[in-house]
């Protein structure tokens, strides 16, 4: 049994979309697939990336998040295999992905027919092991794909293109979990929340033009409502002198705009650069970072 499942980047809108603000995200492909096989011994997942294996009583994240998916399946035997196509806390959707992945591999184990409704039912339990209080936007993607906006609550609403939309992709190789990020901003917040909110507001705003932008081709356009993001991320502390650095290098290569992508405090960045990849992926290369082209909504 073989299942897919989808990245994501979001384009614009990161932390806002947790307060009911709307985000600009797509999704890459590939993103993670899974095999499944019912197996001696219980359940046990082998992540083919990172040569490593988890049960789901071996107390890691995604021991338990796998564990959770086998009870709400009915699954008790399963050897699960997943290849990973995507930088593991990037902030590029591959804790969704896996977790879509694995649960359509499961589903079709245990020859249940499950419709993309109910697979992102069982991915939002699995995403909520790692981050708390997912904003619905990742596994949305990973079981659907394309581009669109999305509003928590609501769903994805899809935009129609005028062409494909190729990124920079960039990874600072930082680290923090998106749990975290999302705690810290909710602790500015409440420490001073009416500058917070005006600064998610001006967000809100930020999507609702660069998807117009976006659905007219203008790519400068798109590209200075990411700069204006990402000065405004920077504002909620989620951004580092590492990410600053790689969004500065692309701008100065040509990029039109260039950002953080995710819950921030390292990751990846995203470059808009048509024309310009090449020369974005050389001034990263000279800071340490082997980014590569991407096509968002494949």
């Amino acid at each position: 049994m073989s299942a897919t499942a989808h990245g994501k980047v979001i384009l614009l809108g990161e932390h806002a979309v947790v307060y009911g603000q709307p985000c600009l995200a797509g999704s890459l492909h590939p993103g993670a697939s899974c095999d499944a096989e019912h197996g001696p011994g219980g359940v046990r997942l082998h992540v083919v990336p990172w040569d490593r294996s988890f049960t789901p009583d071996d107390g890691s994240e995604i021991g338990r998040a796998v564990g959770g998916l086998c009870a709400a399946l009915g699954v008790s035997d399963a050897a699960l295999t997943l290849t990973l196509s995507l930088p593991g806390g990037g902030g590029v959707g591959s804790s969704a992905a896996m977790g879509v992945a694995c649960a359509r591999a499961l589903a079709e184990l245990a020859g249940r027919s499950l419709d993309d409704h109910a697979v992102m039912e069982l991915a939002l339990g699995w995403e909520r092991v790692f981050h708390g209080n997912p904003s619905g936007v990742d596994h949305t993607l990973a079981a659907l794909g394309g581009v669109g906006v999305f509003v928590r609550g609501e769903g994805l609403r899809r935009l129609r293109l005028r062409g494909p939309v190729p990124l920079c992709l960039g990874d600072t190789g930082e680290r923090s979990a998106t749990r975290a990020m999302v705690e810290g901003v909710a602790v500015l917040r409440t420490r001073n929340p009416a500058m917070t909110d005006r600064t998610l507001d001006a967000i809100g705003v930020v999507v609702r033009n660069g998807a117009l932008a976006l659905e007219a081709g203008d790519a400068k356009g798109l590209g200075d409502f990411m700069n204006l993001n990402q000065n405004l991320l920077a504002s909620l502390l989620v951004s580092t002198e590492r990410i600053e650095d790689l969004c500065a290098a692309a701008r100065d290569a040509g990029a039109y705009g260039a950002k953080l992508t995710g819950g921030g405090g390292g990751g990846c960045v995203i470059a808009l650069a048509p024309g310009r990849e090449d020369a974005v992926l050389a001034a990263w290369k000279t800071l340490g970072v082997d980014g590569r082209v991407v096509q968002v909504g494949r």
